[in-house]
């Protein structure tokens, strides 16, 4: 039984990841761009939704409904302003971009939040559970955080092979230049990719600040496990970073069963052993 649990618990951790991760493989599937500021972005939407709780009447569902589309279209424009001028100077303008950016995101949430921890109050989601028998529960934000991973994955999915823009977007992750012969916009189309990143991210920042506190500093801690989720996975490959977060999220529960000590460091060996060993993923990007 303690081992049932562990598996659970694993799978609802690995969810959060997938859902971390998603964004950064999206982004890095239609545009070859890495963005430093990923976790940085997911602890923006925390403190945001904590300021909307607590400075507006607005239930929580409204907060989060506003949220998400807001930060779709942050990204929107900041990929317009900011993005698209870097990726002309080549990857390692765009990375040096994003570390910057997430630089002033830490600094700048310092400056107005302090140091001290907080934590999303979702209410019986924090608290409750599932409990299947004595020694076995399901905690309903783990549960709902599981299944929102597989919803936006699926739904990116569909969205990229099912709808013209989808299909117009990995035209272009393909080769740019020829599918601007057939009208494709490029830095419109890289835009809405970073978008749909930054809404990803901005819902993992929600589900993991109710999840655990977090402050402006924890940033890249979350950004180094979503980039190890992509990774193990495959690079842009959205099934493959379901799997990679997966497979995260199960190392860490089953290490921690072993020894508490040992749980970070386990994941990590997965991830130098997938490098080491399988450098293109569990499952390779076939098409974006």
């Amino acid at each position: 039984m303690d081992l049932l649990n562990t598996l659970v618990q694993g799978l609802m951790l690995g969810g959060l990841y997938a859902l971390f991760a998603a964004g950064l493989s999206i982004m890095f599937g239609v545009m070859r761009m890495v963005n430093l500021a990923h976790g940085d972005l997911a602890v923006i939407a925390g403190y945001l939704v904590l300021v909307l709780l607590g400075g507006t009447m607005f239930p929580l569902w409204l907060v989060v409904l506003v949220t998400l589309p807001l930060f779709a279209v942050i990204g929107y424009g900041i990929h317009r302003s900011l993005f698209s001028r870097s990726l002309k100077a080549g990857p390692l303008s765009a990375l040096l971009v994003t570390f910057g950016l997430s630089i002033v995101i830490q600094n700048g949430l310092l400056e107005g939040f302090s140091a001290d921890t907080r934590t999303i109050d979702m209410g019986v989601l924090n608290t409750g559970a599932f409990h299947l028998n004595n020694q076995l529960s399901i905690s309903y934000l783990g549960l709902l955080t599981l299944i929102l991973a597989v919803v936006v994955i699926v739904g990116v999915q569909l969205f990229l092979s099912r709808t013209r823009t989808g299909k117009m977007m990995r035209a272009v992750s393909d080769d740019a230049d020829t599918a601007s012969l057939v009208g494709a916009n490029s830095k419109h189309l890289y835009a809405i990719a970073t978008a749909i990143a930054f809404g990803t991210v901005a819902l993992a920042g929600i589900m993991s600040g109710a999840r655990s506190s977090f402050d402006p500093s924890i940033g890249p801690t979350q950004l180094i496990f979503a980039f190890e989720a992509v990774v193990i996975g495959g690079l842009g490959s959205l099934w493959g970073t379901l799997a990679g977060g997966v497979v995260l999220g199960l190392t860490q529960a089953f290490a921690a069963h072993l020894d508490p000590s040992f749980t970070i460091l386990a994941g990590h060996l997965v991830f130098l052993a997938v490098l080491a060993f399988r450098p293109q993923g569990l499952i390779p990007q076939r098409t974006v």
